[in-house]
């Protein structure tokens, strides 16, 4: 196998590194390829009895990420920007996107193979929560925990990747889990349910707000990028789909994946209107985030104007 084709070989599981370090599905990706091309100009310095190539690709990306994060602000998702807003408050003026962390198509970041349990694992460490709670740490914080709790690098191997000791590792490493302590049961994650996603389809389209509601946990939230508002609970939600006056009686949901959840290409008048992920826990909606953002539809091989539906 050629040196291209054995960095091709990590690309994903790189991606996904750099996309929990930096909560950007572009930026991931400048970031993969920087890697490669300083692997690359580097290839004959490379010893691999010294390190493996894996290792190796993991310290690179690791410092591009370190030097990418200290040049820009830490991404949130809107719960994290504020309390929840009133019901029938107004949107308010949108932030720079950059403000979010943003979603990323599951074809980047997950094997299209291999052990459903390690896919499960996988998933959860790429779900926006979990993303969002990463971005509160400090960047070299962030490194730590990816590498030892996601990866489970050794205290020894995260040490000499970071060019630390293994003693400022694990201090680095409690730090860190005492920040995300309070995080991890809003990060974590579920199946995916078929059944409850036809559910919320056929609720949503048809404009159902009961039915929609009914598949909601109690503490549910409603978000819509780029703006800061949200929304909290059950109530909350169904006054503002009913204060929405059917606006969404006749928009059409796309199936897609994004960040290991259920997501949806949202059109409206039959053109793109927004990004939607879903996220479940016990057979319940947690989350529903809404990204106003049409131009993420090209990433994720979303058409700008819909399919027409197939006809049996």
């Amino acid at each position: 196998m050629g040196f291209e084709d054995r960095l091709e070989a990590h690309r994903v599981e790189l991606t996904a590194h750099c996309y929990r370090m930096l909560a950007c599905a572009a930026e991931a990706e400048d970031a993969v390829q920087e890697t490669f091309v300083r692997a690359w100009k580097n290839a004959d310095r490379f010893d691999e009895g010294r390190a493996g190539l894996r290792t190796w690709l993991y310290r690179i990306a690791t410092n591009v990420c370190l030097d990418m994060a200290r040049a820009v602000q830490r991404r949130a998702l809107a719960m994290d920007l504020g309390p929840a807003a009133s019901v029938g408050s107004a949107l308010g003026a949108p932030l720079d996107p950059g403000a979010f962390v943003r979603p990323v198509p599951d074809r980047l970041v997950l094997p299209s193979d291999g052990d459903p349990a390690e896919l499960a694992v996988r998933r959860d460490t790429v779900r926006l929560a979990f993303v969002a709670a990463l971005q509160s740490l400090p960047p070299r914080q962030r490194a730590v925990l990816i590498l030892r709790e996601v990866l489970s690098w050794s205290a020894e191997e995260t040490a000499a990747l970071l060019g630390s000791s293994p003693a400022a590792v694990n201090s680095a490493l409690q730090r860190a889990r005492a920040t995300m302590s309070g995080r991890r049961a809003a990060a974590g994650g579920g199946e995916i349910d078929e059944d409850l996603l036809d559910r919320y389809v056929t609720a949503f389209t048809s404009y159902d707000v009961d039915g929609l509601v009914a598949l909601l946990h109690r503490d549910a939230t409603m978000s819509m990028p780029p703006f800061a508002w949200w929304l909290r609970g059950r109530e909350a939600i169904r006054t503002a789909l009913l204060g929405a006056g059917g606006a969404c009686a006749r928009d059409r949901l796309v199936r897609t994946a994004a960040n290991g959840s259920a997501a949806f290409a949202q059109y409206r008048d039959g053109r793109a209107f927004g990004l939607v992920l879903i996220d479940v826990r016990d057979g319940l909606v947690t989350a529903i985030t809404t990204y106003l953002d049409t131009s993420l539809f090209p990433m994720f091989g979303l058409p700008m104007t819909p399919e027409p539906p197939s006809r049996m």
